[in-house]
């Protein structure tokens, strides 16, 4: 082997790439955001007496579940592009991973929600309050507790899955800076493994902060 390490150049690109790490969380956390708000609907949905809520939450589901992430962002970026739809990389990305988290999440919750005693609900109604009200204050609550593991894992999926954004002209998140450095330097081992050490911090730090939250919350 006759390739010779330059770990001196990476580590002065360094504060570039954790620059490129911001943008990878505010991706990874607004798609969350939004794919809860999405997955609480489809859960909803998919729960309704309604047939044909029933069958666009199924729908959205298991093409979210049954279909490669990369092709849903390629969707969001080329196909909605061919109907005129612009949508520039970072919109596309996010929109791609939401899809995604929605599609799974839709199913956790649906399993929490399932996992909440109806007479949970029968009780919060005898004290007086609403159908919306007895959700909001007194399933939710526990359906998050039930399903915050299962949340904090989409997280950090959320996380890796922004690294496909490079291949829809996404630059300036952690993997598209490390390739654009690794163009101008083809020192490609040292730029990509520096850029792996700190996705596994992101996932390490992500998950971490979920076990002292939950400790937090969850002690009693």
């Amino acid at each position: 082997m006759n390739y010779t390490f330059h770990w001196l150049p990476a580590f002065r690109a360094l504060p570039d790439m954790l620059w490129g790490a911001l943008v990878t969380l505010e991706i990874a956390v607004l798609s969350m955001l939004l794919g809860v708000a999405f997955a609480i609907l489809l859960a909803l949905a998919a729960a309704s007496p309604y047939r044909a809520l029933r069958a666009v939450a199924a729908g959205w589901i298991e093409l979210a579940r049954n279909t490669p992430a990369l092709f849903q962002i390629y969707m969001a970026y080329f196909g909605l592009g061919s109907l005129g739809i612009h949508l520039d990389s970072f919109v596309a990305l996010l929109a791609g991973i939401t899809f995604n988290n929605a599609g799974y999440l839709a199913e956790t919750f649906r399993g929490g929600l399932r996992a909440v005693p109806p007479t949970q609900v029968r009780a919060a109604r005898s004290l007086g309050m609403g159908q919306v009200q007895a959700f909001r204050l007194v399933v939710m609550p526990q359906m998050f507790r039930i399903v915050f593991y299962p949340l904090t894992n989409q997280m950090v999926w959320a996380i890796l899955m922004t690294s496909l954004g490079v291949i829809v002209g996404l630059n300036n998140d952690l993997t598209g800076v490390t390739q654009d450095l690794n163009v101008r330097s083809f020192r490609t081992f040292e730029y990509f493994a520096l850029a792996a050490v700190i996705y596994y911090l992101l996932a390490k730090f992500v998950t971490l902060s979920a076990r002292l939250m939950a400790w937090r919350l969850f002690r009693y």
